[in-house]
């Protein structure tokens, strides 16, 4: 049975040698001690940060998809009402509703005439309705 070296001796048993000389720590009892750092404010202060930007990142596509259902039910509303005619690119169109609630789409503006009015829009390259301030019709 082979004779157990104290804990205090660098031996290597695979090489079968002393390699205290080669290790890239201090291997004697009077060396410091080896201990792990303690990183807990930096990783409370990362979590924080990185939460923050999750959060941020998540409010920002939050209100890219309402841009987007809003563009969507407003592109629906306007394709959905009735009209006779091909819209123009740029052109402004008003909406109203008939009187059995229906909408429809007409070049008249809302100073011109007295349909129960929804909006003002224009189409634009992309075949999009853009809604148009009301301010800006009158």
């Amino acid at each position: 049975m082979e004779a157990k070296k104290p804990d205090n001796v660098v031996y290597n048993e695979e090489e079968q040698r002393y390699d205290a000389a080669l290790k890239p720590y201090a291997t004697n009892v009077g060396a410091p001690a080896i201990t792990a750092a303690d990183n807990s404010g930096w990783k409370l202060t990362s979590v924080k940060t990185v939460n923050e930007r999750f959060q941020a990142k998540f409010e920002d596509i939050h209100r890219q998809y309402q841009e987007l259902t809003e563009q969507y039910e407003r592109n629906q509303l306007v394709y959905n009402a009735k009209f006779n005619f091909t819209p123009q690119l740029g052109q402004t169109y008003h909406l109203y509703r008939d009187k059995h609630l229906q909408p429809f789409l007409s070049i008249i503006g809302p100073t011109e005439c007295n349909f129960d009015y929804v909006g003002s829009y224009r189409i634009n390259a992309d075949k999009m309705w853009e809604e148009i301030a009301q301010a800006a019709n009158q």
